[in-house]
């Protein structure tokens, strides 16, 4: 039952949980940072080693497996040691992961001397993709259900909304981050991403071990979720298991097809700027050489956005495209700060319903190629991802009281969607165009834009806290 001094960060027993939520919150940053900057490392393999858009997916499918691997360990070892050693435990996997990247990097500069094959380098930066993904899987697993406690229970989905803005945050700052050292060319126009690939993962080695020195001396109390359909109540007389939920087993599924489609218009995201972009009128390309030349400190990432390219027309470089794919992040993020202001209002379902028919009607139109429209599309199409994630997350283990732990790894194991489909965007990609590989994701948002409308039916529930069912559930 609720008190009257409860909020949106004030528990049922009168504690202000506000710093930990902010805490907690710069976990969110970090793994967007990380993601923000897999996403545009893509095109730099697939130059950099001669790779299709199909071998180049093997950087989301390293990322990916990291989750799928360490998921289920992470939620039990979240049951074991509790948020606050959880949390310290993924910390630590994320900077060994980061520090892994200076090997690697030492490993790729033997190509040029035929030390090595490419593929041995390749397979060494995934290996680094891959031991942050595992440690960042500690992460999600315990701090996307943490968020959904510290507080009312009816704000739950607001609350995971604004950490997850941290997230966007993160998010914007990973392509710039990226275009700087993964595209970066010395005076002689050579590409130098190769040798400076490594500097941002050993800064984020740095801070995750200055983040969990914080968090061994931070108050992170572990509070139990309500357990509103009664699998913790002995006296209900059977043990019910969360399978036997079907808004979290579909949950699981409408996360698989929802990470799937943004890992594969992220990750492509610099591919299509680059080859389905109209040309680029020589005024706009005038303008930034204007603003670079009296931009100061800003000059080097302002300059390069354009170039010509293979067709003989002026078009986005892969600069310029990392650095739009932040403006993306822009409307993601303005997504999730007004989706936090929306779902106070709006049954969260049908938010989750109605922006994934918006990404399904974005994606179809993409796909059709209609030039400046198709453009704006992508950019929206951030903008109605942005609240699916923590949303579907929230519906997903509503009411699992204890068993939510367990249920969180379950949902962040579905994150391996992320390896899978954007491999099939790719291979549709190679085999048409880019355009026409946003077939895929479209779909994915089709099973999305179901779960949304149909979660009350099988929650047996009207909205994330109008639970309608007694203790026999």
């Amino acid at each position: 039952m609720r008190t009257a001094k409860q909020g949106l960060f004030v528990t049922a027993d009168g504690r202000n949980l506000i710093f930990t939520f902010a805490l907690v919150s710069t976990l969110f940053l970090l793994w967007g940072f990380c993601n923000g900057m897999i996403d545009v490392m893509d095109k730099h393999f697939q130059e950099e080693l001669g790779l299709s858009k199909a071998q180049s997916a093997w950087v989301q499918f390293a990322h990916y497996l990291g989750y799928f691997l360490m998921s289920l360990p992470a939620g039990w070892l979240a049951v074991k040691l509790g948020y606050k050693g959880g949390i310290i435990a993924g910390l630590l996997l994320v900077a060994l992961g980061g520090f892994w990247f200076i090997p690697a990097t030492r490993i790729n500069a033997l190509v040029h001397s035929g030390a090595v094959s490419s593929t041995t380098a390749f397979v060494a930066f995934l290996a680094g993709v891959c031991i942050i993904a595992t440690g960042l899987t500690f992460l999600e697993t315990i701090a996307n259900p943490y968020t959904t406690v510290l507080g009312d229970l009816q704000y739950a989905a607001t609350r995971i909304n604004l950490a997850q803005s941290c997230n966007g945050v993160g998010w914007i700052l990973g392509p710039i981050v990226g275009s700087l050292f993964f595209y970066s060319k010395d005076s002689l126009g050579h590409n130098t991403g190769s040798q400076t690939l490594y500097v941002p993962y050993v800064g984020v080695g740095l801070v995750v071990l200055v983040l969990a020195v914080v968090f061994f001396f931070a108050n992170v109390p572990d509070i139990k979720m309500e357990d509103d359909y009664h699998l913790d109540d002995a006296a209900a007389g059977v043990s019910h298991s969360i399978w036997s939920h079907p808004h979290f087993v579909l949950a699981v599924a409408a996360q698989f097809f929802y990470v799937a489609a943004q890992a594969g218009i992220f990750s492509f995201f610099i591919n299509y700027l680059t080859a389905e972009v109209p040309s680029i009128p020589a005024s706009w390309a005038s303008s930034m050489d204007g603003l670079s030349a009296h931009a100061g400190f800003l000059q080097g990432w302002l300059s390069g956005w354009f170039e010509t390219n293979r067709a003989g027309v002026l078009a986005l470089s892969n600069k310029g495209a990392s650095n739009l794919a932040s403006v993306g992040l822009i409307f993601f993020l303005a997504g999730r700060f007004s989706g936090a202001a929306i779902l106070r209002r709006f049954a969260a379902h049908s938010v989750v319903g109605i922006y994934a028919v918006a990404n399904v009607i974005a994606t179809f139109l993409i796909f059709c190629k209609l030039g400046w429209l198709s453009v704006a599309c992508i950019f929206l199409s951030y903008f109605f991802m942005s609240i699916m994630f923590p949303t579907i997350f929230a519906l997903g283990i509503f009411g699992l009281g204890a068993r939510a732990k367990q249920a969180s790894a379950f949902i962040v194991m579905a994150i391996m969607g992320g390896a899978l489909l954007p491999k099939l965007m790719g291979f549709v990609a190679d085999k048409f165009d880019m355009s026409r590989g946003f077939i895929v994701p479209m779909f994915c948002f089709m099973f999305v834009a179901f779960y949304g409308f149909t979660w009350p039916r099988y929650a047996k529930a009207e909205s994330l806290h109008g639970l309608k069912v007694g203790v026999g559930h």
